[in-house]
């Protein structure tokens, strides 16, 4: 069973305060949030009529809120839309690019014929400059995920998706599918307020890199 907000707070206070504030050159980490599809791109669509698009620009807006009021904006967060739009993936990774980026993250929901398929995937590009710290990044977020909020791990994979081919070589870079639309119990959880605030928690205390 996934559990609810309840572990919200003892997320919160068993993460190592150095988990916060991480800087690099004595700069504030710069991460690109990019939540996946948007505009006439829907992504998955839900069996409760949910839409990827949507579920994910909401966990993006909360990982910005929770920099913001519970981490002191320790990290600089940028999304790669705020609103219902669709942007080229081309230009996503323009944007990591053009800030600079230190670490980049796709969010995406998951879809399947099969509707007892759950759980957690986390993918990294099959190779580039920054590909050994990605996959450490994708491990640490999977696992983080799974032991905080109890989403089942179907572990770390390689996909030569275009959004991570085009930003691995400029920053560790991994894309998120954060449960299956297609599974009553998990898109049931993720139309739930308090759950999403948790599952952002979560991914946000997750985004410091240690090699």
């Amino acid at each position: 069973m996934i559990r609810l907000l309840t572990f919200l707070i003892p997320i919160f206070w068993l993460m190592p305060m150095d988990s916060f504030g991480q800087s690099i050159d004595g700069k504030k980490t710069i991460i690109v949030i990019d939540p996946g599809h948007g505009g006439t791109d829907s992504g998955a669509n839900g069996i409760n009529g949910v839409q990827e698009k949507d579920m994910v620009l909401k966990i993006a807006k909360e990982i910005v809120n929770l920099n913001v009021n519970l981490f002191e904006k320790s990290y600089e967060i940028y999304l790669t839309r705020n609103t219902d739009t669709l942007i080229s993936l081309g230009d996503r990774a323009k944007m990591v690019r053009s800030l600079n980026a230190d670490i980049f993250v796709s969010l995406h929901c998951n879809h399947s014929g099969n509707a007892d398929a759950k759980g957690l995937e986390v993918y990294v590009a099959t190779k580039g400059k920054h590909i050994r710290e990605s996959i450490h990044f994708a491990h640490q977020l999977q696992k983080g995920i799974k032991q905080n909020i109890g989403f089942k791990s179907r572990g770390v994979k390689l996909a030569n998706f275009q959004v991570l081919r085009e930003t691995v070589d400029y920053c560790p870079a991994v894309l998120i599918e954060l449960g299956f639309l297609s599974n009553l119990d998990e898109v049931q959880h993720l139309t739930e307020d308090e759950n999403l605030l948790a599952l952002a928690l979560s991914v946000l205390s997750g985004l410091k890199i240690e090699l």
